[in-house]
């Protein structure tokens, strides 16, 4: 952390104070790197047993109480009573004019420091790239002990103050950084000198939800793969290439598949067989207490709340407004389209100037009679060859009463899955909102996040499934007035949903 601290105060800071991590093909790869040297562990004699013979202690891990830090040293050579730490690392040497860069010399400056407030005689250290094969000398001279000391100091005095350092500005180093997602260093910079963001987002994550629906389904791990047996076959998947793992009804998982999730920080989500979410399984979660704290000082300032809660509903309703007059079928254009989209247009400007949450509550109530009003304009009049097997009169929930409120309580219950587990995995607290009244087992702040988006992808799914033919009617079973999805159209829906997420957007803001 000190060696970061100097790389760029803000990437630790938010490593080590704010607990965010983020694994990388650099990481990964200064990890194997370790775990060899790792393997082969050896014993360092005290300062007066030292002896002549050249010898190593591998893997020692000794602390400073003057300094107030800990290292794990990777190798401690030993020769004539003096001792010499050797760090290692990734990739291949620097042609830098000190043999190596600044936050690696100071690394195993403190290692040196380290050793000698335990007695031990240091007269260098070194560092040993692995990609290269090549020893770099580290002289520690008054100014290199100096910086060292200066750089616990400020990671010290950053962790007292508990202020974020602002991000380096077009700094080269960024684009390598495995936090630069979580840093956003060129979008908050884009506040304070209006400079247009790098797209230094990281990339696609090619892993995806594993969904297991088949009732009496096993899941269990072998290896680096998890395995789903049902009576029928057994289907495996390769663990790096699972996001979540969603499990639908009587569906059994193994203690050690469970252990393995968790350790690779991916949720197991719990659905009920008719697809009431239950809640969802994760390892320790996001440790940043900071970001929990600044949530619940938003949530008990009633100004902060109505402004939050006011954004989210005039999005929701220009987001309905769009969906609208973007799929609007051509064969209902006779009936109010042009009347429809005014009465929404008249209410998000309305919003701004609600006074209070009851006010605002209102006016989306207002919002969604008109939406879902005009919602079965939206449906092709010949889906599947049955023209009112897909008809929408009002929406209706608890239980849903047609296939196409069944469709939309499923696609929200997804919605609710995907903002709950991400919420928990930035460190939030999906059970205090900041327009939904907190209420007992109830993701609050999920059901906050998910309002804009209720329509350009859960409601975007059914409409294109019933329009494109992918379900149809014998896809619903009836039991008294509730309607309920069968597996095959339940799994139609659940593959129109992830393939809605693949949609690539561009920024309104960042441009990217």
């Amino acid at each position: 952390m000190v060696n970061a601290w100097v790389y760029c105060p803000r990437l630790a800071y938010l490593e080590w104070i704010e607990g965010e991590w983020a694994e990388s093909a650099d990481t990964a790869e200064g990890h194997r790197a370790h775990t060899r040297v790792d393997r082969r562990k050896g014993h360092l004699p005290e300062p007066d047993e030292l002896d002549e013979v050249m010898a190593k202690a591998r893997s020692v891990t000794m602390s400073s109480e003057r300094l107030g830090v800990i290292a794990k040293l990777d190798v401690i050579e030993v020769a004539n009573n003096i001792v010499r730490p050797v760090d290692f690392k990734k990739g291949k040497r620097p042609h830098v004019a000190a043999g190596a860069y600044e936050p690696e010399r100071v690394q195993v400056c403190v290692q040196a420091m380290i050793l000698e407030d335990n007695g031990y005689t240091v007269d260098h250290g070194a560092l040993w790239y692995v990609g290269s094969r090549e020893r770099v000398r580290v002289i520690l001279d008054d100014e290199l002990r100096a910086t060292a000391i200066k750089a616990i100091n400020g990671l010290r005095g950053a962790e007292a103050s508990r202020q974020r350092p602002p991000p380096l500005e077009d700094s080269p180093k960024c684009p390598r950084c495995s936090l630069a997602g979580i840093c956003l260093p060129d979008e908050t910079n884009l506040f304070r000198t209006g400079t247009s963001p790098r797209p230094l987002n990281p990339s696609d994550d090619p892993a995806l939800p594993l969904y297991v629906q088949e009732p009496g389904a096993r899941l269990r791990k072998s290896g680096a793969r998890l395995i789903i047996q049902t009576k029928k076959d057994t289907v495996e998947v390769p663990m790096i290439s699972v996001s979540q793992v969603v499990l639908y009804g009587p569906v059994s998982v193994t203690t050690p598949a469970l252990h393995a999730l968790m350790r690779a920080e991916i949720p197991v989500s719990w659905y009920s067989t008719g697809g009431w979410f239950l809640g969802h399984t994760i390892g320790t979660g996001n440790g940043n207490v900071a970001v929990r704290e600044a949530q619940y000082r938003t949530a008990f300032t009633s100004e902060c709340r109505l402004l939050f809660a006011k954004s989210l509903i005039q999005a929701k309703v220009k987001n309905s407004r769009t969906m609208l007059r973007r799929n609007w079928r051509k064969e209902h254009l006779a009936t109010n389209k042009d009347d429809v989209l005014a009465r929404l247009k008249r209410i998000t400007k309305r919003i701004p100037h609600a006074s209070d949450v009851q006010q605002l509550l209102g006016m989306e109530g207002e919002a969604a009679a008109i939406y879902f009003g005009g919602f079965d304009n939206m449906l092709s009049q010949n889906a599947s060859g049955d023209i009112r097997s897909f008809s929408f009169a009002t929406r209706n929930r608890r239980p849903p009463t047609d296939p196409v409120n069944a469709m939309l309580s499923l696609a929200y219950a997804l919605l609710v899955r995907l903002f709950s587990t991400t919420i928990t995995s930035v460190g939030l607290d999906p059970y205090l909102g900041l327009y939904h009244r907190p209420r007992h087992n109830r993701p609050a702040l999920a059901l906050d996040l998910m309002e804009p988006f209720r329509s350009i992808i859960a409601d975007s799914c059914v409409i294109q499934v019933v329009n494109n033919g992918e379900i149809r009617p014998n896809d619903f079973v009836f039991s008294g007035k509730a309607c309920s999805l069968k597996p095959a159209g339940r799994k139609a829906l659940i593959t129109a949903f992830e393939r809605r997420l693949e949609h690539v957007t561009t920024h309104p803001f960042f441009g990217y």
